[in-house]
């Protein structure tokens, strides 16, 4: 049997199982460490015996709902490499976009920022990394997050002070921005959300109470405190969530901008609370 002839079986099993067919060759060419060129001439081959039972056994985790960013124990966010496994979310494309935003919207040398929330962090490590000058500091309720995190930020050489807090609650100082990718989904929403995503990565760091809303209100109540007269708050939301989080904010921050901005898709998908 070639190549192509085992990985369109599984593929097959696959897209019956509701998981994405090419997540298969993706897994397995990371895996090997093969480029586009070398796994196409691959295709053709009769399959090794050691290649056949690596390829068994990806199928195996795929169709058991595990991400394949889980079984390659990475992922590539912002040009970095981070480690990944079940204590954290994988890192995705739309909050590389929300780094993006607060790069693009903050040129100044000194700047004190704080991630709320940050998981592998991707967002503080990724900031970090293209403004080295920056005070970044990163939070997370989970302690189990955090010792990945501070893994990540060894790996691609940066200085994050991490710090386990829920919120605020073990925080202190002031910053001039503010980001957060927090949990956001809602029970109701569960059906909305793959199997892989739902069986695999943390609950802590997808659903919230009230809605969805519930971290977004603990921010919104809190960060006056640490929030500096010119800071801005930069927060990946869900999709539905635009009007909702952005009348939170303006309710507490009258005086300051509130904007619903989208990703690359036309959702929106991030809420920015400045002065204008």
């Amino acid at each position: 049997m070639t190549y192509v002839q085992l990985f369109l079986r599984y593929e097959l099993e696959l897209e019956k199982a509701h998981e994405e067919p090419e997540s298969l060759t993706f897994t397995f060419r990371n895996l090997k460490k093969l480029d586009f060129t070398e796994f196409t001439l691959l295709l053709r081959q009769e399959v090794s015996q050691e290649d056949r039972q690596l390829i068994e056994r990806i199928a195996d985790r795929l169709l058991a709902h595990e991400p394949a960013q889980y079984i390659i124990g990475h992922e590539v966010f912002h040009d970095l490499r981070f480690k990944v496994d079940e204590r954290v979310l994988i890192p995705r494309p739309e909050t590389a976009e929300l780094v993006d935003l607060i790069l693009a919207e903050n040129e100044a040398e000194q700047v004190d920022l704080l991630d709320l929330g940050t998981g592998s962090g991707a967002i503080a490590i990724a900031l970090a990394h293209s403004r080295p000058d920056w005070q970044v500091q990163a939070s997370d309720i989970s302690q189990k997050a955090l010792s990945l995190a501070r893994e990540n930020a060894q790996a691609n050489q940066v200085v994050v002070d991490f710090q386990q807090s829920d919120v605020f609650s073990q925080l202190s100082g002031s910053f001039d921005i503010i980001a957060s990718n927090p949990p956001y989904i809602s029970e109701a929403d569960k059906h909305e959300v793959g199997l892989n995503v739902l069986n695999s990565e943390p609950h802590l760091a997808l659903f919230a109470d009230e809605e969805g809303l519930a971290i977004y209100r603990k921010i919104a109540d809190q960060t006056g405190k640490y929030l500096k007269p010119s800071g801005k708050i930069y927060l990946e939301i869900g999709y539905k969530q635009g009007q909702i989080v952005s009348q939170i904010f303006q309710k507490v921050f009258p005086d300051k901008r509130v904007r619903v901005l989208p990703d690359q898709f036309g959702q929106d998908r991030m809420v920015v609370v400045d002065n204008g």
